[in-house]
This record gives C-alpha cells, structure tokens and sequence, in this order.
C-alpha cells in the first residue's frame, strides 16, 4: 500500500483529500504546514506528495525545493495542488520540481486517477 504525504493548510481540503484517497486504497499523513511535511518527508519518505502551494511558514515551492535536493526524497514524485493557475505558476512549479500539477477546485476522483498515474509511472 503506497503512502502519501499530504500537505494542505485547509482542514476542510485536507480531510477530503484524505478521505478520497483512503477509499482509494493508499495511506494518508496531513499536514498543515511545509516546516512539518520536510519532517516527515524526512522521517518517514513517502511515496507520492501532494503538496499545497500557498501555505503559511514555508510555500509549497520551498518544500519541493527542499525535498528534491534531499537524498532520501529527491526521487518522490510531488504533485502541486493549488488555485494559482497562470502559466508563469505552472512553470514556476514544474522548475522547482513538480511532477504534476493540480489546480483547485478540482475533482477528488481526477486527482486520486492523477496520483494512481505518478505512482504507476514510479513502479512501473
């Protein structure tokens, strides 16, 4: 069963984004925040992040920064989740190292069939 590191500083998102990917099969770890997701990556590396990227402390951006120079999290695929939809914000995420990108609202069932893809790319 894969694990996933999600990182959301909405309650109300973070809770449903679990719970869809729960009934999908996968372990959830919520965060609130990028300072507490870089400890957990750390500690514990997961296989997939979905990852906010307007968040308080530390952006979404800076952590998959962070995470992409770490040894034991560089390879993890990291999927952005975020309402910031310009171009120069896509860009901006994929330069730091994003594998996907996701853009609020969107679909629990598309982005459960978003995260099943990275993992399958990773695996396969």
């Amino acid at each position: 069963m894969s694990t996933i590191l999600l990182v959301e500083d909405d309650p109300d998102i973070r809770h449903l984004v679990a719970y869809k990917l729960a009934k999908g099969g996968l372990t959830v770890i919520g965060v609130a925040d990028g300072v507490s997701a870089l400890r957990e990556a750390r500690a514990h590396p997961p296989d997939l992040v979905l990852l906010d990227v307007r968040m308080p402390r530390m952006s979404g951006i800076e952590v998959c920064r962070e995470l992409r120079a770490g040894p034991l999290t560089a390879d993890v695929p990291i999927i952005l989740l975020t309402a910031r939809a310009r171009p120069q914000d896509l860009e901006q995420g994929y330069a730091a190292g994003a594998t996907d990108y996701v853009v609020k609202p969107f679909s629990p069932r598309e982005l459960l069939e978003r995260v099943e893809a990275a993992l399958a790319r990773v695996a396969g």
